[in-house]
């Protein structure tokens, strides 16, 4: 790493992108790749980090678990629902300026939010801590994607990227067990340090690129505006139905507000000169896949991860160390992966990678369905894990791999940012279904005991369930479609035609 460094310090980043094969990568090239993953990681190890912490952040604040998982749908809904925007950011304002601002703001966002005690001024720093993320990931991939050459070298670069974010996550559950054991806010603040630091390398090895922004006008706002607002709106209904009725005139309001933006978004998109997504990429039926199965595999291991955690802190008395140890095995076996994972990518479709990586998540939910507190370790949590652990190996990687395959560099950026908006949102809608699922169980049939099951706990988990068999039917019925070609832009179809 020294070696790394140093080439850093004297060799000052380039004007342009460089093309990297598979072979001969400098030792800037990894630095390069340890900034770019070192994002993703932190990305996904505070999402895990402060769902463990989430039962400690209630019982110090006095949240409910309603509000708590505001502290979840907060940072993803900022994550999903600028994303969008992110990529398209960093198409026109360049990838390196947007990457460097967004983990800069990351990272002063993880510090402030670490001395705050007001549940509203914690939920409004997770929002801005995921509207940085929204900027950072996209803009990060699309680097990658413009750096390494198509083939062998993208595949090594981005099997390394993305299990490595896989590995953020699911370590995250570790990392989350220490530090609550010192103190919840300590999983607020160790991404901010951590941050800074990779901004810092980062300025010395990312590679410059143009900008094309050329007037305000080309920043397609009100899209982004539009449709975070219509994800917003569509959580709060969600969570609120349960308690107000799903009938109710508010919580119907809320749909209906919901509605009107969602179609203001897509009517935006149609006439805008540069919209947050050109719908004319939509015509992949892979890229369509790729996004399909992401929002499912993330919505299912959400809400999975909440629902379980409270279930062992609350009900079965684990401590957060404990408990993220149990979820260790899963960790370990995406960082195992992490350095044959390309090697699959390039021997086999990413289709059918998909498909076993999905059905590997729904073995591992049905067999929890068994959850008896007279279970053990080894008989109930441990199975589980090892599947997910191989569900995430496989899926992950094969997800991004296809979602950004065949398209061109200038849209790299808006399919990496699309294909990461699914994934988030899918976490927030299935997280905040599951949520008012045990809301409304604990209102009529009183709050957990301990050594029991949560109400509504097997109905959450049923539900999850069959949201990813959906997304198993769906990935088995892709394997019948041909490779996925280049897709054309809008204006490159008029010419061909």
């Amino acid at each position: 790493m020294s070696s790394s460094l140093t080439a850093a310090r004297i060799t000052p980043p380039s004007s342009s992108a460089s093309i990297h094969t598979a072979d001969g990568w400098t030792s800037r090239t990894w630095l390069l790749l340890v900034v770019l993953c070192g994002a993703l990681f932190l990305d996904g190890l505070d999402i895990s980090m402060v769902g463990v912490a989430l039962p400690s952040i209630g019982a110090d604040l006095g949240m409910s678990a309603a509000t708590l998982q505001w502290i979840v749908s907060g940072y993803v809904l900022g994550y999903g629902g600028l994303l969008l925007l992110g990529g398209r950011a960093a198409d026109l304002l360049g990838k390196r300026s947007v990457f460097l601002v967004a983990v800069t703001v990351f990272g002063i966002a993880s510090v402030v939010s670490a001395m705050l005690s007001s549940p509203e001024a914690i939920v409004a720093l997770r929002f801005v801590k995921g509207v940085a993320a929204a900027f950072t990931v996209p803009a990060g991939l699309s680097i990658i994607t413009t750096t390494f050459a198509e083939g062998p070298a993208r595949n090594k670069a981005l099997s390394i990227y993305t299990v490595v974010g896989a590995s953020g996550f699911s370590l995250g559950l570790v990392f989350g067990g220490v530090l609550t054991e010192l103190g919840w806010r300590a999983t607020f603040l160790l991404p901010g340090p951590v941050s800074l630091l990779l901004v810092v390398v980062g300025w010395r090895v990312i590679p410059t690129s143009a900008r094309s922004l050329t007037r305000l006008a080309d920043f397609d706002l009100f899209g982004a505006v539009s449709s975070t607002g219509a994800l917003l709106l569509f959580v709060v209904a969600v969570v609120e139905a349960p308690t107000r009725g799903w009938t109710s005139a508010p919580v119907l309001s809320v749909f209906a507000a919901s509605a009107v933006l969602a179609v203001a978004f897509v009517a935006t998109e149609l006439r805008h000169p540069t919209p947050l997504i050109r719908l004319g990429i939509l015509r992949s039926a892979h890229l369509v896949h790729a996004n399909v199965a992401g929002a499912i595999m993330a919505g299912g291991y959400f809400a999975f991860q909440f629902l379980v955690t409270l279930y062992l802190q609350n009900s079965l008395g684990w401590s957060p160390l404990t408990m993220a140890l149990g979820f260790l095995p899963a960790g370990l076996l995406v960082v195992a992966s992490s350095t044959r994972i390309d090697r699959v990518l390039a021997r086999v479709r990413t289709q059918v990678l998909i498909a076993v990586g999905m059905g590997s998540f729904l073995v591992a939910y049905v067999l929890f369905l068994r959850v008896d507190p007279e279970l053990g370790y080894a008989a109930l949590l441990l199975p589980t894990m090892l599947l997910l652990g191989v569900g995430f190996a496989l899926t992950f990687p094969s997800i991004n791999a296809q979602a950004t395959s065949g398209v061109a560099d200038h849209e790299q950026g808006l399919a990496s940012g699309l294909v990461n908006t699914s994934v988030q949102i899918g976490g927030a809608v299935v997280l905040a279904v599951v949520s008012a699922i045990l809301v409304n169980a604990s209102a009529s049939e009183g709050p957990a005991q301990v050594g029991e099951l949560m109400p509504g706990m097997l109905t959450g988990l049923q539900v999850i369930a069959v949201f990813t068999a959906f997304g198993v039917a769906a990935s088995v019925a892709t394997l019948f479609l041909r490779a996925p070609v280049q897709v054309e832009s809008d204006v490159e179809a008029e010419i061909l035609a």
